[in-house]
């Protein structure tokens, strides 16, 4: 059996401002390094491995988890500022002066503020399924099942596959090929996301969408470094519509659509998703 560096990458911490956060870093120290912002209700656990192994071949990346989420101390946010707050204090905690963010959904959006707020420290942006403030115009309305299951304290293995994978054999099939290969980091005592955080993203999500779209698109607008843009066509969370308008409204971006993929496109196709990536980061 191989080793996978990200399943054995020690779980390290770096002091901040607010809290001590818990970080996971694999690859070589060369370069800008790559910095991943979590979905809601998400950890360093949860992220897919074989992603991060495939990211990791050629650069240097950075998993965290924000103040008060997971293995980091501190209290919880309830706001997409907060949040924002929370991972300046990170990268700044460990010394970097320049780094590119991915952010996945929730992360997106932090991803964004995090640019706009500090455009000097963010070299390149990828948003993954990536969340906008406020409703797209024209969007479908949100799925009833997913507000369901988001709003619940905990949420089970097929509920997670239905909201990350496509609803076909082969998108099951691969909701449960991802949960098998970050099972390893979960059964190993790893902390859950407490109601008062979970609490907390989910008000920060709401606020978020409660934001008028003409505010949306100044936002997008101010954003100028390169992004790459990446999203399913079949997320029942967040319409691939979403990604389609923003990147008409950012200065310099680029738009992968993953046709037969959902919320997780990211895991169901991590060797390709990677090789974007690193064309994207190399461009």
């Amino acid at each position: 059996m191989t080793t996978s560096p990200a399943d054995t990458a020690e779980t390290r911490f770096v002091e901040g401002p607010s809290a001590t956060f818990a970080y996971r870093r694999i690859g070589p120290r060369v370069g800008v390094p790559l910095v991943l912002l979590n979905r809601f209700r998400g950890t360093i656990d949860w992220w897919d491995p074989e992603l991060l192994d495939h990211l990791a071949a050629e650069h240097d990346v950075i998993v965290f988890d924000d103040i008060g989420v997971g293995h980091s101390t501190g209290t919880p946010r309830d706001s997409v500022e907060g949040f924002t707050d929370g991972a300046v204090e990170f990268i700044e905690a460990l010394g970097l002066s320049q780094v590119d963010l991915l952010g996945w959904t929730l992360g997106g959006i932090v991803a964004q503020y995090v640019t706009r707020r500090r455009p000097g420290l963010v070299r390149k942006l990828i948003l993954a399924a990536g969340n906008l403030d406020g409703r797209v115009p024209g969007a479908p309305a949100p799925d009833p099942k997913v507000r369901a299951i988001l709003s619940r304290p905990a949420v089970g293995p097929d509920d997670l596959v239905y909201l990350f994978f496509p609803d076909t054999e082969a998108g099951r099939a691969a909701g449960h090929a991802y949960l098998a290969r970050v099972a390893g980091r979960l059964a190993a005592g790893r902390p859950d996301v407490s109601e008062a955080a979970g609490a907390g993203q989910f008000t920060a999500i709401g606020t978020s969408a409660a934001i008028p779209f003409d505010r949306t698109e100044a936002d997008l607008a101010a954003i100028t470094q390169p992004v790459l843009y990446a999203t399913g066509m079949r997320d029942v969370m967040i319409p691939a519509l979403s990604a389609y308008v923003a990147v008409q409204h950012l200065a310099d971006a680029t738009l992968v659509i993953y046709g037969d993929a959902g919320h997780a496109f990211l895991f169901q196709h991590a060797k390709d998703f990677a090789t974007q990536v690193s064309a994207f980061l190399a461009a």
